[in-house]
């Protein structure tokens, strides 16, 4: 069993809120941390249907992709549908967490999920993030004082690699200078060389946190005046971003590949549709779970033949496929963000697992997709 707060603590590694664009609204947004935690559902939607649902299936806390108050607000009262979730869940003893746009960016996140379901393969960002702005550290200290240095620059958030921590490279050679006449060298004396056997010790650190690295460099180094060298590291891909771009199995038509989307997504009323030549050739898949119509140009340019994503615009598609030359397919907002459920799901029952404690899942299954009814027009000719 574990509390809210070690669940929200594994959540939040695998869809980190600092990745979250700066309008949304993610993280916990009520229950008590302390609680405890043996049953998780997952759900799309924030609304009342499923709050009842993860009651039902005896949850002590509910994750959801959107946010229950996006916009802000001034009251929770019951006199609302959000405010009647808020009661409904407190009232249970169900916490709700929201991973939104830090959970689309994630890898793997919403979009590898819905790459995965249609079929796409060897993706990579549509939109990538780069791995945040690092420096590299160079100094070079004593031998006997390199380990001590090291430790101290790590404590202050130097040398972190992925899930490896304290790293840095060690470099034996002899280092030379001359005190000055008014200095109080830690070795050597005024006015005479010194050739003293160092350690070149080079480490990395996020560039925001330059200056506490140089005082804690500083602190340590047992030099009145050391030597020190920051240089700016070029950005390289990290894998997070938004969308994917891959590569379908064997080539299809927009018609056909139209319908094996509608095939692989969970149905709704919305269907899916999509916009350009029913016989354009089809290879190279670029997705965005949700609304994605902003990424067609993105699509465009790393060469693919569609973009799925949905809430397209009328006007914007009509010139995205004439002046871009790229298909566009519009599914239903929920059923492109669906395929990531389960895969979430099954993350946090094996993080739980590796962190030596253990969690129920369960998916929702209801259709929170708010459009209800699909009339068909006269056929086109």
């Amino acid at each position: 069993m574990s509390a809210v707060s070690d669940v929200v603590a594994l959540l939040s590694k695998r869809y980190d809120p600092g990745l979250a664009e700066a309008w949304d609204a993610v993280g916990l947004v009520c229950g008590d941390p302390a609680a405890r935690v043996e049953r998780v559902h997952f759900a799309i939607d924030p609304v009342e249907e499923v709050a009842e649902e993860a009651i039902g299936a005896r949850a002590q806390l509910l994750v959801t992709h959107h946010p229950l108050y996006l916009g802000g607000t001034t009251s929770v009262a019951a006199t609302s549908s959000k405010g009647r979730v808020v009661h409904r869940l407190i009232r249970a003893g169900v916490a709700l967490y929201v991973a939104h746009t830090n959970a689309d960016v994630a890898k793997p996140g919403v979009n590898d999920a819905l790459a995965a379901a249609l079929g796409v393969r060897e993706t990579e960002p549509l939109s990538p993030l780069p791995h945040g702005d690092l420096d590299k550290i160079v100094t070079f200290v004593p031998v006997d004082d390199a380990e001590r240095l090291l430790d101290a620059l790590a404590a202050a958030g130097a040398g972190t690699v992925g899930d490896y921590t304290r790293c840095g490279y060690l470099g034996e050679g002899i280092g030379t200078f001359t005190p000055g006449p008014t200095t109080s060298p830690a070795i050597g004396e005024p006015g005479k060389v010194e050739h003293v056997k160092e350690t070149r010790l080079e480490t990395i650190a996020p560039r925001r946190l330059r200056a506490q690295m140089i005082r804690a460099l500083v602190a340590t180094h047992p030099y009145e005046e050391p030597a020190y060298d920051v240089t700016e590291l070029a950005a390289v891909p990290s894998g997070l971003g938004l969308g994917r771009v891959g590569q379908l199995a064997a080539p299809t038509t927009l018609g056909a590949f139209t319908a094996a989307v509608a095939a692989s997504l969970p149905a709704t009323r919305w269907g899916v549709r999509a916009a350009g030549d029913p016989g354009r050739p089809i290879r190279t898949v670029a997705v965005c779970g949700g609304s994605g119509g902003s990424l067609a140009a993105s699509a465009a340019r790393v060469g693919a033949d569609v973009l799925v994503t949905s809430d397209l615009k009328h006007h914007s598609t009509a010139e995205t496929v004439a002046d871009l030359g790229i298909g566009l397919i519009d599914a239903a907002h929920w059923a492109t963000e669906a395929p990531w459920l389960d895969e979430a799901a099954a993350l946090l029952t094996a993080d739980a697992a590796a962190a030596g404690t253990t969690v129920v899942t369960t998916v929702s299954r209801t259709v929170t997709d708010p459009w209800t009814v699909h009339s068909h027009s006269a056929e086109v000719l």
